[in-house]
C-alpha cells in the first residue's frame, strides 16, 4: 500500500526516543497515519506543526497497518503561531477534524475548505465567519447538514428566525407560534432575521456539534479547544 501527495498536519504525539506518529488531512485519501522516524527532531518536529503542508510519502506492508511517511517540507503557515486567535483557531479546527472524521474516508470539499480556512489564519485575516462556515461544512459532510434556506412548515424563505433543535430546519417567526421558546434563535449570520453575532451563530452549529456527532455519533464529548475557540470569537461580538 502507497500513497504520495501534499497534506496538512493535524496532529502529531511522540512514540518511543525519537519518532512520532503524525496524523494529516490529505484530499484525495481524507485522515491518514503514520510513523515519521526521526520526527522529534528539533529541525523536523517544526516541519511537522498542526497545520503546516508537507509533502509525503506513506507506504505499508498491509491496508490496516500504520504505515510510515517520508515527509519534506511543503508550505510552512508561521502565522499560525503569531497570534493567540490564530493559535486557538487551529487548535480547534485540527481537534474537530481527527475528532470527528474515520481515517482514509476523503471529503475533497471539507479538506478544500480546512486549507482555505488555515491560509486566512495565517494570513492574519478577519476568519471568523469562514471558521462558522467550515463547521457547516464538516456538518454537511458527516450527514448533518442544516437546512436554513427556507421554513420547515412553511416553505417560505421570508422571516426565517428560528432552526429546529431536532430536525436542524429553519423556521419562520409566524409559523413558530407557541413553539418559538422550544426553538434555536436563527442569528443573521446564518440567514435569519435575528442579530446576534458570531457568538450566537457558533451556539447553533455548536449545539448539532454536540448532539449529532459527539453525543449520538461519536459517544464521547467535543473537544475542549473548540470551546476555548468560541469563547474568544464570542467575547468579539
Amino acid at each position: 500500500m502507497e500513497w504520495s501527495g501534499e497534506a496538512s498536519v493535524m496532529a502529531q504525539h511522540r512514540h518511543g526516543e525519537s519518532a512520532v506518529i503524525l496524523t494529516v488531512l490529505t484530499r484525495e485519501a481524507g485522515l491518514i497515519r503514520g510513523l515519521v522516524p526521526g520526527g522529534a527532531s528539533a529541525r523536523r518536529a517544526a516541519m511537522l506543526q498542526p497545520g503546516n503542508r508537507i509533502s509525503l510519502r506513506w507506504r505499508a506492508r498491509l491496508e490496516d497497518q500504520l504505515g510510515t511517511f517520508a515527509a519534506e517540507p511543503a508550505r510552512a503557515r508561521p502565522g499560525l503561531l503569531a497570534g493567540a486567535d490564530a493559535l486557538a483557531g487551529v487548535n480547534a479546527v485540527t481537534a474537530l477534524v481527527t475528532f470527528a472524521l474515520p481515517e482514509r474516508d476523503p471529503h475533497p470539499r471539507l479538506a478544500d475548505t480546512t486549507e482555505t480556512l488555515l491560509d486566512q489564519m495565517d494570513a492574519g485575516a478577519d476568519w471568523a465567519e469562514t471558521y462558522l462556515r467550515w463547521e457547516m461544512r464538516l456538518l454537511d459532510e458527516l450527514g448533518f447538514g442544516l437546512d436554513l434556506t427556507r421554513c420547515a412548515v412553511t416553505g417560505t424563505r421570508d422571516g426565517l428566525a428560528y432552526v429546529s433543535p431536532r430536525s436542524g430546519r429553519a423556521v419562520s417567526a409566524q409559523a413558530a407560534g407557541d413553539w418559538a421558546p422550544r426553538l434555536l434563535p436563527l442569528p443573521a449570520m446564518l440567514g435569519g432575521r435575528g442579530n446576534g453575532g458570531i457568538g450566537d451563530a457558533l451556539a447553533v452549529t455548536g449545539h448539532f456539534l454536540n448532539a449529532r456527532l459527539a453525543e449520538g455519533h461519536a459517544g464521547k464529548p467535543l473537544p475542549p479547544a473548540r470551546a476555548r475557540l468560541v469563547a474568544r470569537l464570542a467575547g468579539r461580538d
